[in-house]
C-alpha cells in the first residue's frame, strides 16, 4: 500500500484562477485608456506570437540571461504592440508598465468554480497545500488579493526556483520544502506535460484538470480516475489514491 498522501501541489493559471477576459481585450482597453486605439483581435494574435518567441529566446523569464521577469514581460508587451502595427515604443512604454501592474490585480483574475471550497476541504482533510507554477514573482500577491494565499504552506514559482515545469527539479524542490516523499504528494493542473506527466516522472501522483489546454490525444492516455472534469471532482479522486502506484 502506498504511503498516506500528505501534500497537494497546485498549478494556478487555468487551474485555480483564470483571466476575466482575453489578453487582447485587456491590452486594447489599456491602450484606449491612454489614447491609443488598437483592435483586441490583432493584439491577441500578436501577443501569442510575441509570447512564444520570447519564451523560446529567453526561457523562464530570461533569468539565466540577466533579465528580470518585469523586463521580460515589458518586452513581450512592446513586441505585441509592434506586431499589431504600433512602431513607436515611447507610446507603448506607459501602457506596458500599467499592464504589468494590472495583471497583479484581483480585478484581472477570477476563481474557477469550486476552487476555494476544494482547497478548504483539502485542508480540512489534513493535507498540506503548496503551489508549483510557471509564474513570476507577482503570483504570491495575486493569490493574496484573490483570497487564496491563506490556503497554501508555500508558493514555488519558476522564477523563485530557477527551473520551470516540466523540469523535474522544480517538483523536487517543492518536495524538499515540504519534507515529503514523492509518493506522499500529488500535483493538480491543466497541462498534460507540465502538470500530469512531469510530477509522475519524479514519483508523485497527479491529476489532470480538463480545460482549454487539455487535448483529446492526451486524455486517451490518462486513466479516467486521474482526470478531473472540475475541481470538486478532486475530492472523490483522492479517495482512490490509497494503494495506487503513481507511475500508472
Amino acid at each position: 500500500m502506498a504511503p498516506k498522501l500528505r501534500l497537494l501541489t497546485w498549478d494556478v493559471k487555468d487551474t485555480l484562477l483564470r483571466l476575466r477576459r482575453p489578453v487582447g481585450e485587456e491590452y486594447s482597453a489599456q491602450a484606449q485608456a491612454q489614447g491609443l486605439k488598437v483592435e483586441a483581435e490583432a493584439l491577441g494574435s500578436a501577443f501569442h506570437q510575441a509570447y512564444k518567441a520570447q519564451e523560446q529566446k529567453f526561457p523562464n523569464y530570461g533569468l539565466s540571461q540577466g533579465l528580470t521577469s518585469r523586463q521580460w514581460w515589458l518586452d513581450v508587451v512592446l513586441q505585441t504592440f509592434h506586431l499589431a502595427g504600433v512602431q513607436n515604443s515611447s507610446i507603448v512604454d506607459p501602457i506596458a508598465n500599467k499592464l504589468y501592474e494590472d495583471f497583479c490585480s484581483a480585478k484581472t483574475w477570477q476563481m474557477l468554480e469550486g476552487a476555494e471550497s476544494t482547497l478548504q476541504q483539502c485542508r480540512e482533510r489534513g493535507l498540506r497545500l503548496g503551489v508549483v507554477s510557471n509564474f513570476d514573482r507577482r503570483l504570491e500577491d495575486i493569490l493574496a488579493r484573490c483570497g487564496l494565499r491563506k490556503h497554501f504552506d508555500f508558493i514555488l514559482t519558476s522564477e523563485t526556483a530557477g527551473w520551470a515545469k516540466p523540469d523535474p527539479r522544480i517538483f523536487q524542490q517543492a518536495l524538499r520544502l515540504a519534507d515529503i516523499e514523492p509518493t506522499q504528494a500529488a500535483h493538480i493542473g491543466d497541462h498534460y506535460l507540465n502538470d500530469y506527466q512531469a510530477p509522475r516522472e519524479v514519483g508523485m501522483h497527479s491529476f489532470l484538470l480538463m480545460g482549454t489546454k487539455t487535448q483529446d490525444r492526451f486524455l486517451r492516455t490518462v486513466p479516467k480516475e486521474h482526470v478531473l472534469p472540475s475541481l470538486p471532482h478532486l475530492l472523490v479522486a483522492l479517495s482512490h489514491l490509497e494503494g495506487s502506484d503513481p507511475k500508472h
